[in-house]
């Protein structure tokens, strides 16, 4: 009996030791992924048809949103309440930018995001490119997005698109510091904004 408590002891250390390393591994991995910049590399065009890389969301704290034209409800809504968002903490556009990256670049050409964007707002810019290079920076970003057609018989058909449609934070130096839910609360959402304008 005594020999099987020294071996239950024995386990019970291996295992709390084994555990301590796991945890310690994991919030080092943690923090290795805070300490970079989110997402990854990447060569896409503006609204404006300018090349356009991850660069772009460096030296301002960022609102970045993944999205497209043909959207009916949540990428117009986000934009329209993203530009009120917007006016309220930085009313001279000083402190933080903003970009909506297609996530349907076979329809969205950078001209008609541009037109779509502007539509409704000045203080974003508009992201499109080549579908297999869009589609690396929906991965990179870790960014749901899936084509649905519109009529299950006629997968070939017009069709829309499933996708995230939380709004990223990223700092000055492109690290992620959070997210905007769709349909977050306007207070809670603009206290963020802050925060991320702050620094």
């Amino acid at each position: 009996m005594k020999t099987f408590r020294i071996f239950l002891w024995v386990g019970v250390l291996i295992m709390a030791g084994v555990l301590g390393w796991l945890t310690l591994a994991v919030t080092q991995s943690k923090t290795k992924m805070a300490e970079g910049p989110f997402g990854v590399p990447f060569q896409l065009t503006d609204q404006s048809g300018k090349p356009i890389t991850e660069q772009a969301f460096r030296g301002k704290p960022t609102a970045l949103f993944f999205g497209f034209t043909h959207c009916p409800e949540v990428c117009p809504t986000t934009l329209f309440e993203l530009d009120g968002w917007l006016a309220k903490v930085d009313p001279d556009k000083s402190k933080l930018q903003a970009y909506f990256v297609s996530v349907d670049p076979e329809r969205d050409t950078p001209e008609i995001l541009g037109t779509y964007i502007s539509n409704v707002t000045d203080r974003v810019v508009g992201i499109s490119g080549a579908p297999d290079k869009v589609a690396e920076v929906v991965k990179g970003f870790r960014v749901y997005a899936r084509k649905v057609p519109l009529d299950e018989k006629d997968p070939n058909g017009d069709y829309t698109m499933d996708h995230t449609a939380s709004v990223f934070l990223l700092d000055a130096e492109g690290r992620f510091v959070g997210t905007i839910a769709y349909g977050e609360n306007p207070d809670v959402a603009i206290k963020k904004l802050e925060n991320l304008a702050k620094g």
